[in-house]
């Protein structure tokens, strides 16, 4: 018996916020519930307090905001992971955005055989899932299918409401294999924007998507100064170099981000080359654990929300 378990269960049963998170992973994420009060009840449960969507002041207030009152339809574009490589493209430039390999509407109908010996298998439509194949001789192919069927089968929006990724058609994306990604000492740069003017530098130290002691983000301002504050992720304690690509990586973060009330952009550099990454418009789903817990304030100060869209 795992009295460990059974120690959690009964505390999410008992707790009416942790028993609505556990709830809603349990149902598919309450899809017959307004995005307002959904987004209303996971504050609450998750960050501790209530949600102010009539007058938003802090970071992770104005993100549920602009999750329910922001929906420009070129989002939608920005999240897919097969179509933004054109609309990003046309701002930056093809040399800096990784081409495909191949997209298909089913595992049924990628052709491994056109594949190189490495590459990589994402999800057009989510966030975290990938495989990745270093030798195609001794790839898994069985296992990589049933992680790309599960993942193709869940609509990410619904789990923190983020809209942009509701209509993006689910499809399989192979794109070339990046031998400086994925190691213990990779890094990625991801600015925050708000308005087209870059706010925050976050370095990325590490392999992405792991536990939090294995990976560090150190961040900085526009200036290149170094802050304290983090979240999730600790400094690393280290000073850290700017590549000369810097100011590059700024300006195209300012070029793609340009009208947007708050997106984040993210980079990364492979033989000198910088190369998009992504565009996230909700950090962390919008509920990040700031340190200090000032930091949320001070970047909700940074977003001036728009009107709403009707």
């Amino acid at each position: 018996m795992d009295f460990k378990k059974i120690s959690t269960f009964m505390s999410e049963i008992s707790d009416k916020d942790k028993r609505f998170l556990a709830l809603a992973k349990m149902n598919g994420y309450f899809p017959e519930m307004s995005d307002e009060e959904y987004l209303c009840k996971k504050y609450l449960a998750r960050m501790g307090k209530p949600l102010d969507l009539d007058n938003p002041q802090t970071f992770t207030e104005k993100l549920q905001w602009l999750k329910i009152y922001d929906r420009n339809p070129l989002y939608t574009t920005y999240v897919d992971k097969y179509e933004v490589k054109r609309a990003v493209a046309d701002i930056i430039g093809d040399d800096h955005v990784l081409p495909a390999l191949g997209v298909w509407d089913s595992v049924e109908q990628i052709d491994f055989d056109s594949l190189p010996q490495q590459f990589v298998l994402k999800c057009t439509h989510n966030s975290g899932g990938f495989v990745i194949c270093t030798d195609k001789t001794s790839f898994d192919i069985k296992d990589a299918k049933e992680k790309l069927r599960k993942w193709l089968s869940k609509n990410y929006y619904y789990g923190s409401r983020e809209w942009p990724y509701k209509n993006v058609k689910p499809r399989i994306l192979a794109e070339p294999y990046i031998s400086t990604l994925g190691k213990p000492n990779s890094i990625e740069y991801k600015l925050t924007c708000c308005n087209g003017i870059v706010k925050n530098i976050t370095v990325c130290t590490g392999i992405a998507h792991v536990e939090f002691s294995k990976r560090h983000n150190d961040n900085y301002d526009r200036n290149l100064n170094h802050l304290s504050w983090w979240a999730y992720y600790e400094n690393s304690g280290m000073d850290f170099t700017f590549p000369e690509q810097i100011d590059q990586i700024i300006e195209f973060a300012e070029r793609l981000s340009a009208g947007i009330p708050q997106v984040r952009v993210d980079f990364y550099l492979h033989d000198g080359v910088v190369y998009f990454g992504e565009m996230t418009f909700f950090t962390w789903g919008g509920f990040i654990e700031f340190n200090p817990p000032e930091q949320d304030l001070i970047m909700g100060e940074w977003i001036k929300l728009p009107q709403k869209d009707k």
